[in-house]
Formats: structure tokens, sequence, C-alpha cells
């Protein structure tokens, strides 16, 4: 087990809108951050879009559960992202699965999560959540 990524789980589950200068401890200047909506570069871009996402959101955390170094400067932390957006699913508590690849050094240099971008966004969108539903059990 990776002290290094326990610690990041850690410190990266403490974030909030308040504290996200505490970004810099956890990421090297020249980051590069990908999920399924977005890729961004450079620290002050990804403080930005955390921003963003945080001032967007009602309530968001980060749950960790499963911490894998794969070798030295490289692992994967599952998690389990809770978050209520006003605007979506009624402003109802939302749940998303996901996994983070995490290259680092001394800091995080590179992050990729992999998630499902319907079950966090679109399939709680009025119209088109309903849309997706009904193709959903149309493939079932």
């Amino acid at each position: 087990m990776s002290d290094f990524l326990r610690s990041f789980a850690q410190r990266f589950a403490a974030l909030d809108k308040d504290n996200l200068h505490q970004l810099r401890e956890l990421y090297s200047d020249d980051v590069v951050f990908t999920d399924p909506l977005h890729e961004v570069h450079g620290l002050r871009d990804v403080q930005r879009y955390f921003g963003e996402m945080y001032a967007n959101v009602s309530q968001l955390r980060f749950d960790f559960y499963a911490f894998d170094q794969v070798r030295e400067g490289k692992g994967y932390l599952r998690w389990t992202m809770s978050y209520r957006h006003p605007r979506l699913n009624a402003g109802q508590l939302i749940r998303v699965e996901g996994c983070s690849h995490l290259l680092w050094n001394d800091k995080v240099y590179q992050h990729r999560d992999f998630f499902d971008a319907g079950a966090m966004l679109y399939e709680h969108v009025p119209v088109l959540g309903r849309a997706i539903a009904w193709l959903k059990r149309r493939l079932a």
C-alpha cells in the first residue's frame, strides 16, 4: 500500500471551495488533469477548474476506498463522489463511482479520472435524463 496515495487521497478529500490554494501542495506546476469532460493543463488552470466545480455544487465529497501502487510514482485510487447540484436530479444527492490514475514524483504531474459521465451528469438533466433512461431500457 502506498503512503503517497493514502496521503494524497486524504488531502484531496479535505478540499473545499475555501481551501483550493492547497492544490499546490498536491500538484506540480505543469500538471495535466483529465476527466471524461475536460483536459486541463497547468496548476493555475486546475485551480480554476476546481474553483468552478465547487462554485456550482451545494455539496461535494470524495470517499476513497482503494489505493493501488503499480510501481514507484504510478498508482490508482478508487472512489465514490457524492454531490448535489441545484439543477440536477432535483437537487438530490448523486453518487458516482470512479477511479483516478496518478503519476507523481514529489507531487502529482498527471491525474486522469475515469467515471461514467452519463451517471454523473447526463442522466440527471430533466429531458435528456428521460431519453437516456428510455434508451437504457431498450438496450437491456
